[in-house]
């Protein structure tokens, strides 16, 4: 079971899921400033040689963070902590993976990969025996472009566009972009920067199952691409590959929203484990 964790590890970090990749694509062939082609042509380059040579696609491999939904009833449900961590440090040396964790203190790096707090595991408990798990490396120049903000109620959504539209745009280059964006909001503000990681997990071009989200996801990507900050923040009509939202009810003195922006090496790969053992992998 280790093993196949090692390998969707793999999978995540050699090769970009092909809903990214023809996202990538399609704005590679609709852009025409002459200095975002050459970047957008690079990242396909970059994806091809990753696929082709199983090496990871970017040098930052990130921070493994891991989403389960535990089956209470499964029987390894006990021992996955360990299995997960014991598979990444595995997959640092056999991928191999960069070594991006640091102690906080002494600025010592583990090696590994694992160390206080890392790997990331977020934990949800749910009926049955199965055990699902996501797996996003998450690399650490979008992950510096993250933001939280507390808006009034008053604010509320034009205050999220108007917070997001912003804020992308000061980041610019930054987090390495063509990005994807999550967004959180509602909850509090831990739950809020959760909601906007876990909606990285959603394929590109899939919009949120509410209507009235979806339509402000759209509304938004097209706000961000209209800034023209484009790949690597070079110019060009492509910032952003697509913009998530995920929403929890809110306090009524408070309106929380997150920000995870994603690279343009959105990578993810998924996990299942049957009571019998079997596993599934897949992007």
């Amino acid at each position: 079971m280790i093993e196949a964790i090692v390998e969707a590890i793999r999978l995540a970090v050699t090769r970009i899921p092909d809903d990214v990749v023809s996202a990538i694509g399609k704005a590679f062939e609709e852009e025409t400033n002459e200095i975002a082609r050459f970047n957008l042509g690079n990242i396909l380059k970059a994806i091809e040689i990753g696929k082709s040579d199983l090496v990871p696609v970017c040098q930052d491999t990130g921070t493994l963070t891991f989403f389960v939904e535990a089956g209470v009833e499964s029987p390894y449900l006990g021992g996955l902590r360990d299995m997960l961590t014991e598979a990444t440090r595995r997959a640092t040396h056999e991928i191999p993976l960069r070594p991006n964790a640091v102690d906080v203190l002494t600025g010592k790096n583990s090696r590994d990969n694992t160390g206080r707090g890392v790997p990331i595991i977020h934990w949800e408990l749910v009926p049955g025996d199965r055990i699902r798990i996501a797996v996003l490396p998450k690399g650490g120049g979008s992950e510096n472009c993250s933001a939280l903000a507390m808006l009034t109620p008053g604010e509320g959504w034009e205050g999220v566009r108007r917070f997001v539209l912003e804020h992308v745009k000061a980041c610019g280059g930054k987090p390495c972009p063509p990005i994807v964006l999550g967004i959180g909001v509602g909850g509090g503000a831990d739950y809020v920067l959760l909601l906007a990681k876990k909606a990285l997990l959603r394929k590109v071009g899939e919009r949120s199952p509410d209507r009235r989200i979806a339509r402000i996801e759209e509304e938004l990507l097209e706000g961000i691409n209209a800034l023209g900050v484009g790949p690597m923040g070079m110019g060009g009509k492509t910032t952003a590959l697509d913009v998530k939202i995920e929403v929890a009810h809110r306090h009524p003195a408070s309106f929380p929203l997150g920000l995870v922006v994603q690279c343009w090496a959105n990578r993810r790969a998924f996990i299942e484990i049957e009571p019998d053992g079997r596993v599934e992998i897949w992007q």
